[in-house]
């Protein structure tokens, strides 16, 4: 049995960290960090936990995360930069769920998150956690950079298409909602219910910080610069991340049965994308709760903009499942493992 460690647990990917690996059958929490709950049982914080913990939050010292397999960062940008080396010397995996060691450019991530990396040595060295693309490298990895939410479900909408040059890449749409937990579990005006209930509003136009980690990775796959319009928008739901793509075909003659055919075989390997059926929906809902992402194309009236539809739950595909997953990827366990739950409807 493995053991494993979250740092900030008790943030929405915390516990939601927290809810997965309780039912792993390969790993056990050793040990749950929160400076500002250290002392306080989990259950206490989180009843929907009772009977399956009976941990205290501690503070996140070195001597307490490193008799851990594999340290969660679950915390906001910057912290986990700054325990890293330490904890990488002492032989224990990391898997950071925020955005510390996502973005390569290190220019770039100082100009979008404001401050000055303290490791910047040990980004080269991280590996880009989005199974569907890095299985290989994550196996091997000591160190994971778990993607962005949004980052996520576009990318999985637009790779097979980017990777096969079908589409013109100067010109790319990424038109998102995002459900309110995706701010985050701090208490601020514009996630309250009464601000975000009952409204609907698009947020980050000039720029958003999940932009520049898009662009790299897109381009990364196409092997030179992608250019990507990418709106987010504020929905009055909890959980979901609906990524609505539009995206130029290079060659009008390209059949969308072809490019359906594509995906289904670009992703026939990966367990966690569902490749729907021409003309279906996918809808939030279908993935709440579970590490699934659900994509659908289509061809409006025939013509040459090809829209993707891709759906996850921000919480699970988009947060702690895909880190549970490249936990399961560096432990040699089943990647499967522990994300098998069903979605939850209605």
């Amino acid at each position: 049995m493995k053991k494993v460690a979250i740092v900030g647990g008790t943030g929405y990917t915390g516990v939601e960290l927290l809810r997965l690996l309780a039912r792993h059958p390969s790993v056990s929490v050793c040990a749950i960090t929160s400076r500002s709950e250290a002392g306080k049982a989990v259950v206490d914080i989180y009843p929907s936990l009772r009977g399956e913990y009976e941990l205290n939050f501690t503070e996140p010292t070195t001597d307490t995360l490193s008799q851990a397999d594999v340290v969660f960062f679950a915390t906001p940008n910057g912290v986990a930069m700054k325990q890293a080396p330490k904890l990488l010397e002492e032989g224990v995996k990391i898997i950071d769920l925020a955005a510390d060691f996502r973005i390569q450019d290190i220019d770039v991530w100082s100009h979008w998150y404001g401050m000055e990396h303290a490791c910047a040595d040990l980004v080269a060295e991280a590996v880009y956690g989005l199974p569907e693309v890095n299985q290989e490298a994550i196996k091997q990895a000591k160190l994971v950079a778990n993607p962005g939410c949004y980052p996520t479900a576009v990318q999985l909408g637009l790779l097979p298409l980017i990777e096969q040059g079908l589409i013109d890449t100067g010109h790319i749409v990424a038109d998102c909602k995002s459900g309110v937990s995706g701010a985050g579990r701090g208490a601020a005006v514009g996630s309250l219910m009464c601000e975000a209930a009952d409204s609907f509003k698009a947020y980050g136009v000039a720029g958003h910080r999940h932009l520049p980690e898009i662009k790299e990775r897109l381009s990364l796959a196409h092997g030179s610069h992608v250019g990507v319009t990418f709106v987010p928008h504020l929905t009055p739901m909890i959980r979901g991340i609906h990524a609505t793509l539009y995206a130029k075909l290079s060659q009008p003659s390209t059949s969308l049965e072809s490019i359906q055919a594509l995906f289904e075989a670009r992703y026939q390997n990966h367990p966690f994308v569902d490749v729907m059926p021409l003309g279906s929906h996918p809808e939030t809902r279908s993935v709440r709760g579970s590490n699934m992402c659900r994509i659908a194309l289509h061809r409006p009236q025939g013509e040459d903009t090809l829209v993707i539809l891709s759906a996850i739950d921000n919480l699970v595909k988009g947060a702690a499942g895909q880190a549970v997953h490249n936990m399961n990827l560096m432990l040699g366990l089943a990647e499967t493992e522990g994300l098998n739950s069903v979605p939850l409807a209605p």
